[in-house]
């Protein structure tokens, strides 16, 4: 099924991310994982791809193994860094052989262990390339299913290399222009980021499904560490507050956290939300938990 008949339908997607493990223990973990939470009738999973492709075949074990031992679609995540046109068009092959019907195309970040990398020598410069070939390979009716579904990234906070919040959106806009199906942002913690980027995205005559990213903050270590990862993601005060002073005592910060998340999800539900991502950290208990607490299916 294409991504736009998914996201198409009257109710909000809910979806999770994972990444590619590096061992056989924490393999087997993972897909424990996957299989608690193929119970929630997830709309699709996405999996990520390590800086400069370093996790290109884990990335490509892991969507074939979702796709062949469980019903969930597989969404991998394919980047612009350290890439040229033929490696990619061989992964895009790789995954319409093997089924696969979207893929995230992301500009990605640059591998810390190059510290002689030159971005100018990439085949593509900004992800909106990236949708383009994509979008060029589609054409040539190499894949299987008839072509391959687009999201793209969305910052609901701004981008972190882009502070002109103008050129921002503009930027967006030719992600989607050059034929994204759908956004998923960055994680967030204020809705008000969320709504207001997505009012900016109205104005700017971009139409496609905008996804929210969720992150449940269950360690104050965790905390501290997505904050790092997320180029700097803001903890509103509200959060701070029911966190203050648990840092000591693990259960409850977590149950705090996982509280604060429900509300966010629950808020954004009623504003009308085409769907939520949840940042899964390769853990099921807090997705489930928030799963239960807002009422989601479950079979």
């Amino acid at each position: 099924m294409h991504i736009s008949d998914i996201l198409g339908s009257s109710q909000p997607s809910i979806s999770f991310e994972f990444f590619p493990p590096k061992t056989e223990k924490s393999a087997a973990n993972l897909f424990r994982t996957i299989r608690e939470l193929e119970t929630l009738q997830p709309s699709f999973v996405s999996v990520t791809y390590g800086a400069g492709g370093s996790t290109r075949d884990l990335t490509h074990q892991l969507v074939l193994k979702i796709i062949e031992e469980t019903s969930i679609p597989a969404v991998p995540h394919l980047t612009c860094v350290c890439h040229q046109e033929e490696e990619v068009e061989h992964i895009l092959e790789r995954y319409g052989e093997a089924g696969v019907s979207t893929i995230l195309a992301l500009r990605g970040d640059p591998p810390r262990d190059l510290p002689d990398y030159q971005p100018a020598e990439d085949a593509f410069q900004h992800a909106a390339d990236l949708v383009s070939f994509i979008k060029s390979f589609n054409a040539s009716g190499r894949h299987p299913g008839g072509g391959f579904g687009i999201g793209v990234a969305g910052f609901p906070e701004g981008h972190p290399e882009t502070p002109n919040r103008m050129a921002e959106m503009d930027h967006l806009k030719a992600k989607v222009d050059a034929g994204a199906d759908y956004i998923c942002t960055q994680l967030f913690f204020d809705n008000h980021d969320f709504f207001d980027f997505r009012e900016r995205c109205i104005m700017a005559g971009i139409e496609v499904p905008i996804i929210a990213g969720i992150m449940p903050i269950t360690t104050s270590s965790g905390m501290v560490r997505m904050a790092d990862l997320a180029a700097g993601a803001r903890y509103p005060a509200k959060l701070l507050r029911a966190l203050e002073g648990l840092e000591n005592d693990q259960e409850s910060f977590a149950t705090a956290g996982i509280a604060y998340a429900t509300t966010q999800c629950r808020e954004l539900l009623e504003g009308g939300v085409d769907g939520l991502h949840f940042y899964t950290l390769n853990k099921s208990s807090a997705t489930k938990q928030i799963a239960g607490d807002l009422g989601l299916p479950s079979s």
